[in-house]
């Protein structure tokens, strides 16, 4: 039996409204042609998908597990629908990039560099999302791979780890550490640490924080209210210290100093993607370097 993804995407839609009348409102179409769409569907899969009451809709457990795997089949479709498009009219090939903020620009930029010399005439897409976005947008079709760290994949996305990268301090350069080249993990635990997800709720945060923890210490963390900049610039004006990638040094015009942590200490580098997809360019970013990144056994 064939799934029609039109009939998809009204459960989806059903689900995430929690109402019949939001989601007919949403999709442009009648209650009475969505409800009939819905119960259709149920119908062909041979199950209960929905509990109907007057406060709402709800998902039965069969309606959870087919919206989940509608969300990775209308990605797929709506990908594979996008690329036949660009290639029928002659369009640039195009790898579409999304990274979190934790991931530099320089990070994007030197992998892009052996995608193109790879593939000299592809073109490149990036954008900037935070992590639930990312996911979104590569569970929708619209991104071929998301630049991260930390970000656990969601149901039908799988996660490659690309490189471990060394951890930095950066602080701003009146900071009494600014003077110093390097600095021991160890020395933070008198120090307010900036992050930028809430622990518990960021992989990224919680990996930070598990480093200093193994170091010895409790971190006492701060979640920085400049969301969205670049990494070094959460000190600037501040007596707060941050995890970075950078390069030891000065950044940012001067304002901030990089320093090297002894002994070092790693972040990974990930890349989130939609498998049974095709994608020269990202595959080519999967391989890397090196010929291949690790599949994440968790993913």
């Amino acid at each position: 039996m064939a799934l029609d993804l039109y009939k998809l995407d009204h459960l989806v839609a059903v689900a995430e409204e929690g109402s019949v009348t939001r989601a007919a409102a949403r999709l442009h179409l009648s209650q009475q042609a969505l409800s009939t769409s819905v119960r259709s569907l149920e119908r062909e899969v041979g199950v209960p998908l929905l509990e109907r009451g007057s406060g709402g809709v709800t998902l039965l457990p069969a309606g959870r597990a087919l919206v989940e795997d509608a969300r990775v089949l209308r990605g797929v479709a709506r990908g594979a629908l996008d690329r036949a498009r660009r290639i029928g009219r002659g369009e640039a090939e195009t790898l579409r990039v999304g990274h979190t903020p934790a991931v530099t620009g320089e990070e994007v930029t030197a992998l892009l560099t052996g995608v193109a010399e790879a593939h000299p005439g592809i073109a490149t897409d990036v954008h900037q999302r935070y992590p639930a976005e990312l996911t979104a947008a590569l569970l929708a079709g619209e991104l071929d791979v998301g630049l991260c760290r930390g970000t656990a994949p969601a149901h039908g996305l799988a996660r490659a780890t690309l490189d471990h990268q060394p951890l930095r301090i950066a602080v701003a350069a009146g900071h009494p550490l600014a003077a110093r080249t390097s600095v021991p993990l160890t020395e933070l635990a008198g120090e307010r640490v900036l992050v930028w997800g809430e622990p518990g709720h960021s992989g990224y945060t919680d990996l930070l924080l598990d480093h200093c923890r193994a170091a010895g210490f409790e971190p006492r963390t701060e979640r920085t209210q400049r969301q969205g900049t670049p990494p070094v610039t959460a000190v600037i004006g501040t007596d707060r210290v941050a995890f970075v990638t950078s390069p030891p040094g000065t950044a940012a015009g001067g304002k901030v100093r990089i320093l090297a942590v002894e002994p070092p200490v790693h972040a990974p580098l990930h890349a989130l993607y939609l498998p049974h997809t095709s994608s020269p360019g990202r595959d080519t970013l999967l391989a890397g370097p090196a010929g291949a990144a690790a599949p994440d056994a968790s993913a």
